[in-house]
């Protein structure tokens, strides 16, 4: 399953909805599902916010496949690159001297088995990858 979204925040809500409902068809657990709904939602409102500055002319694109007993969610964008595998994830409470952020990567590594970035041209591809546990039943065909 591919997408094209605009920049904007309705439409990453739209992949999520798109992501739980590809992920349901498959008979994915709910628990895994929050999860990867999370992560999704995550990292496509960085792209949204961070990347494409809310820019409605921008596109990035989403894919999902189920495979092999794992899940995968690509994302792609034409922002600066950014790799959010070497990011720093704030892990103390927050003061008032903390800068806003730091917290979500944190929640994507935490729902995730692997995520894995890489600059393909001039985009950033981001692959998060969820493993199925074996005893859940879903088609293997993407």
């Amino acid at each position: 399953m591919k997408l094209e979204l605009n920049a904007t925040p309705d439409e990453v809500m739209r992949a999520v909805e798109t992501l739980e409902e590809f992920a349901k068809a498959r008979n994915i657990p709910e628990k895994t599902i929050f999860g990867l709904a999370l992560a999704l939602e995550e990292c496509g409102s960085n792209i949204v916010n961070h990347a494409l500055k809310r820019d409605v002319q921008q596109k990035f694109h989403v894919a999902f496949t189920c495979e092999r007993n794992q899940m995968l969610i690509e994302l792609r964008d034409q922002g600066p690159a950014f790799d959010p595998t070497v990011a720093r994830v704030n892990n103390s409470p927050a003061s008032e001297d903390d800068l806003p952020g730091g917290w979500g990567i944190g929640l994507v590594r935490r729902h995730m088995d692997e995520i894995r970035y890489s600059r393909q041209g001039n985009e950033n591809v981001l692959l998060l990858i969820k493993r199925i546990d074996d005893s859940a039943v879903f088609d293997k065909t993407s």
